[in-house]
């Protein structure tokens, strides 16, 4: 029977560059890791895709995912739901596989309050500055300001969170941020 995957979480602060250091860490091939998808109601951006970035779906079938309890996390943020189906996550640990989970400050405290495991790895991944976050944000030129204006005060709070992290990564430049986050998974694959 193979070893039990790890589950590692990346989060931190709306537009600190999860989603663009994720990639830059799938890209690599230094360590195999398996991208949890996440479900969600809000519209698909520029560029996702269904199946790939997200599961996009109604607020009636993601109601029911949260009534039937399949949701290892999920939370409400500017009027849309975002989850990690928990069957498919336990399912991919199960067969060995490391699960990526890229998910906000609110679910990742939620995953790391009911999986307890020695195999569970979590990073808080830090903006150099809040100026920074608020650039980034802006760059997407995707929200409106009044979201804008959401997102930067609940990452203000949120950037007081990083106790609950095993690893506090500074997101200052892409590549060595997922050259720091590689590192630390290739250790805990070999324990």
């Amino acid at each position: 029977m193979a070893k039990k995957g790890l589950l590692i979480i990346l989060s931190g602060p709306s537009g600190v560059g999860k989603g663009t250091v994720r990639k830059a860490i799938m890209a690599k091939h230094k360590v195999r890791l398996t991208y949890s998808i996440s479900m969600t109601t809000r519209a698909p951006r520029a560029k996702e895709v269904n199946g790939r970035d997200y599961y996009f779906v109604s607020k009636e079938e993601f109601q029911r995912n949260i009534d039937e309890g399949n949701f290892l996390e999920w939370a409400e943020f500017v009027g849309n739901r975002y989850g990690t189906p928990k069957d498919k996550v336990d399912q991919l640990r199960n067969e060995g596989k490391n699960v990526f989970l890229e998910i906000e400050i609110n679910g990742a405290t939620q995953v790391l309050s009911k999986v307890k495991d020695d195999r569970v790895v979590s990073f808080f991944l830090k903006p150099p500055s809040i100026e920074q976050l608020e650039n980034r944000i802006r760059k997407r030129k995707s929200e409106t300001e009044e979201v804008i204006r959401e997102r930067l005060e609940k990452g203000e709070k949120e950037m007081s969170m990083t106790e609950a992290y095993d690893y506090v990564i500074l997101n200052d430049e892409i590549d060595r941020a997922a050259e720091e986050i590689i590192s630390i998974i290739k250790e805990k694959q070999k324990a």
